[in-house]
């Protein structure tokens, strides 16, 4: 195959055609590239592309008629947004769509391929465009990429309409892109495909294809390893269909097939969420036999172990909390082991862990005190702390009553003063009443002597 020069002055989309230069088109000034029919040849996630955004699967909450995006498509104008979410969930497919939905030209660019000069490129022909009556719609696949200094480069052109900016990310927008980008462009969530999503690209696929060569329980199994995923389920579908295996086969024949574990699913076909629910569940009542079935279950069909240790973990500070603070140690160290002796060995500490979770007393006083606590401070907003235990590192500070007062606690009898911690405004709140098990039942009796301790000289 000859080397491409690749120029550094050319964008995603032009580097592109010239290395296939048969599959892409470059879109006109005046409008958005024509819809074309993919080649019988074509990879079958690109035969079933959606054709409208009525026919993507499994985001309904934003494209359906009460969603953000089909408001939007039915007022007719777009505002700028980020799509936020797993791989293989439509994100691409979706911003097309949007250009055809309201007639604006699309245009494409990856932030792997792409740099100042293309951008530079793109914003001045999407300036040509609006003066010739045209908007365009700006798709930047990966838009995480970018650095900060880059994504500043978008703000005046967003902000004066010269684009409309739909960006695609897996990244947190929270964290990798900028706070002035965020709040020029709504972030729009969309959900991992469920099983009922993938199962209608299945269907698609055998209304295209045919029948796939498997039995009813390896369909289920194929579904549940693609994790979410709607190309990858379509490229292991086409992998199947590229074989042309004789007989149906189970879910062993399937993993080995696709040498990839492959869930192995009992007669009642309980699914990857309904396995992760009822191994939690059995954690959080206290069945140590039950939870290590269920986690059984889960590592045999292939969940991953870093996944399974994150929910112990959960599980550990939602249902055990203070009443055993071990139990969150002993699910870190378990997450540690596995690091360092990797599978199999490594799964035993998993075990240790979990039974340890199982067998622990258990308390979500912290996790309802963690609740309560967030909607105080959302309802009370930005009330100031009561003066004498503020910090005062300045004359005027000190001047103005900071620190004034403050009993320091270990001057006090027993190392407790039983200040007063609260706004001036707000009443004293109890947020966590740990109940009267296990470790908890200890820090329940502090909390009593202080709180008797308080009340006593408040009244002297």
């Amino acid at each position: 195959m000859q080397a491409l020069a690749v120029s550094p002055g050319k964008s995603y989309m032009e580097w592109m055609a010239d290395l296939f230069p048969e599959t892409v088109s470059r879109p006109p000034l005046g409008g958005s590239a024509p819809e074309e029919e993919p080649r019988a040849d074509a990879p079958l996630a690109d035969r079933l592309r959606p054709r409208s955004l009525d026919q993507v699967v499994g985001q309904e909450h934003l494209t359906g008629p009460e969603g953000a995006i089909g408001r939007m498509v039915a007022a007719g104008r777009l505002s700028s947004m980020i799509l936020w979410g797993p791989p293989g969930t439509g994100k691409t497919s979706i911003a097309r769509l949007l250009a055809d939905a309201v007639g604006m030209r699309f245009v494409a660019i990856s932030a792997v391929f792409s740099g100042v000069a293309d951008l530079k490129k793109v914003f001045a022909e999407a300036d040509k465009a609006a003066q010739a009556g045209q908007r365009t719609l700006l798709f930047v696949d990966e838009i995480h990429r970018f650095n900060r200094a880059q994504q500043d480069g978008f703000l005046p052109f967003v902000e004066r309409g010269t684009v409309t900016l739909v960006g695609a990310t897996t990244e947190n927008p929270s964290f990798e892109l900028n706070a002035a980008l965020l709040s020029r462009a709504q972030v729009l969530i969309l959900h991992r495909l469920d099983a009922k999503a993938l199962c209608r690209l299945l269907d698609k696929a055998e209304e295209l294809q045919g029948p796939l060569p498997l039995t009813a329980e390896a369909r289920d199994a194929l579904v549940a390893s693609a994790d979410g995923d709607g190309r990858f389920l379509l490229n292991q579908a086409e992998t199947l269909y590229a074989a042309r295996v004789e007989e149906p086969l189970g879910p062993a024949e399937l993993g080995h097939f696709l040498q990839r574990r492959v869930a192995v699913y009992d007669k009642d076909r309980e699914g990857h969420y309904n396995l992760i629910s009822a191994w939690h569940k059995s954690l959080r009542g206290s069945d140590p036999d039950a939870a290590l079935y269920y986690l059984a279950r889960m590592l045999v069909a292939g969940e991953q172990p870093l996944f399974v240790l994150r929910r112990l973990v959960r599980a550990a500070v939602e249902d055990i909390g203070l009443a055993d603070p071990q139990a969150l140690v002993q699910c870190l160290a378990a997450k540690d082991a596995y690091d360092f002796l990797g599978s199999p060995e490594g799964e035993l500490a998993i075990v240790q862990a979990c039974l340890y979770c199982a067998t622990a007393p258990k308390s979500n006083a912290a996790y309802k005190a963690q609740k309560a606590a967030w909607r105080s401070a959302k309802e009370t907003g930005s009330l100031m702390p009561p003066a004498n235990i503020l910090n005062a590192p300045t004359k005027l500070m000190k001047d103005i009553g900071y620190g004034k007062g403050y009993a320091y606690d270990h001057d006090a009898d027993e190392g407790f003063s039983g200040a007063n911690y609260w706004p001036d405004e707000m009443e004293r709140q109890t947020y966590y009443d740990p109940p009267d098990r296990g470790f908890e039942r200890e820090v329940r009796k502090r909390i009593e002597y202080w709180n008797r301790l308080r009340a006593e000289r408040a009244e002297g």
